[in-house]
């Protein structure tokens, strides 16, 4: 897939880090001058993307002279080393205060780096910031937050999608290539699919979620937003504490269209460019399943259920002692959540092991499954309905409706960009099987080549 640049570009835009990584082994580029050319794009774009939340120079480039100085005596410590690396806002940071997106915890400064980072920084990367989170991550726009709304590169008055909203952005325009992002159901690959980036969910609790803010215990995830697939397994690899396993010889695929509109409608023009999209990647292993149709809105509400029942203990005394501090729409939401009863959970609980069982039965025969990651292109920032064929649908319900179903089912889940619906992005999702996070990744790492 050709690279088309956003209009709003910095250094690393489109840049491979293992490109990044050679030249910084050949002496010809130093971490440090990797993290000033991060913090000039910053500089430059951030005032009107607003993707960065926080952002210190000076600990950004003592990170990268150490980087620096660790290489000049020969210690490597793989492929992240020196390469700059944002983090979402909804994960702790010791160095950089963290904000959760929310009024509650303005000027918070966290006492340790969750596990996820502390990860990447033993892996030699320099973290540079701190990206902007829809509130508590509750919220798939990325436009409702302590710090205002994130916008999209390639267009500013549009939304980046969330709830890694920032992440998306950051990396999308090219201020970093790596960042770090959560999803709970579909936060990583919204913003990605809507930006222009490599977005991964992996398997649930692949990737340990300790020190970052819970909203959904059962549904959460955490991942790399990058430029390219390898760029994103190898940051996945360090993320999840393991090397990835050895390639295999590759064996015909089997891959499963989710045929629309299995999850809900998807704009006709956005169809037919990840349709086309799909048949050039898989040719004659693609064909069409509807066997998910019967399934789509019992795992919705299922996973509505789980999350709305998880998301409101997690902020109960919040939403008691100071409701007033919530920005409204997510106050909103939380008013919704404490109305899930307790048997309603339960039978979700239950529901939740009944899909995965039926998502297992599905991937014995097909290896893949592949669907749009989100329906339509970026809407304006603030819009929340939009049009699509006859029908006026919700923002948020549309670009939640092909994600949610694998944070349920806890399976591997990747958001390619695969072109552009007048002149913005699109994403083509692309799911594998629990647990199967590697073998996704390296087919698409092969399949998958953006110029």
């Amino acid at each position: 897939m050709s690279l088309v640049k956003p209009t709003h570009a910095g250094y690393f835009c489109g840049q491979s880090i293992i490109t990044l990584a050679a030249r910084l082994r050949a002496g010809s580029v130093t971490s440090v001058e990797l993290t000033q050319a991060a913090l000039d794009s910053i500089e430059r774009l951030n005032p009107r993307l607003n993707a960065f939340v926080q952002v210190d120079a000076c600990v950004a480039l003592a990170q990268a002279r150490k980087a620096d100085a660790l290489l000049a005596q020969g210690l490597d410590l793989g492929p992240l080393h020196g390469m700059p690396v944002a983090v979402k806002d909804n994960i702790d940071t010791f160095d950089y205060i963290t904000t959760y997106g929310s009024a509650h915890f303005e000027g918070f400064q966290p006492d340790r780096d969750a596990l996820c980072v502390h990860r990447v920084r033993e892996a030699g990367a320099v973290i540079i910031g701190k990206t902007l989170t829809h509130e508590f991550a509750y919220g798939p726009t990325g436009d409702r937050s302590l710090q205002g709304a994130a916008r999209n590169p390639w267009d500013a008055r549009c939304i980046t999608g969330g709830s890694s909203a920032g992440s998306a952005a950051a990396v999308a325009s090219g201020m970093v290539p790596l960042a770090l992002g959560t999803d709970t159901g579909g936060s990583i690959r919204i913003p990605s699919a809507l930006c222009g980036t490599v977005g991964f969910k992996p398997s649930f609790a692949c990737v340990p979620v300790d020190a970052v803010f819970p909203l959904s215990s059962s549904l959460d995830h955490v991942g790399p937003i990058a430029n390219h697939v390898e760029d994103a397994r190898l940051l996945f690899e360090v993320l999840a504490g393991r090397a990835g396993t050895p390639a295999t010889n590759p064996q015909p695929l089997r891959v499963g269209w989710i045929t629309c509109p299995s999850f809900g409608p998807v704009d006709a023009d956005v169809h037919q460019q990840i349709y086309g999209a799909a048949q050039q990647l898989f040719g004659d292993a693609l064909q069409e399943t509807d066997e998910l149709h019967h399934m789509a809105a019992g795992m919705k509400d299922t996973l509505l259920t789980l999350q709305r029942a998880e998301a409101f203990e997690v902020h109960a005394e919040r939403m008691r002692d100071a409701p007033h501090k919530f920005e409204q729409e997510v106050r909103e939401r939380l008013e919704v959540s404490e109305e899930v009863r307790g048997w309603q959970y339960i039978r979700a609980q239950a529901s939740q092991a009944q899909y995965k069982a039926a998502m297992a039965r599905l991937f014995e025969h097909y290896d893949l499954l592949v669907s749009p990651s989100v329906p339509i292109t970026a809407t304006e920032v603030n819009a929340r309905k939009v049009r699509v064929g006859e029908q006026d649908i919700d923002v948020r319900a549309a670009v939640l409706s092909y994600t949610s179903a694998w944070n349920l089912t806890g399976l591997p889940a990747l958001s390619l960009p695969v072109g552009h619906v007048r002149g913005m992005p699109v994403g083509l999702q692309v799911i594998g099987a629990a647990g199967a996070d590697d073998r996704l990744l390296q087919v698409m790492s092969r399949l998958f080549v953006r110029e």
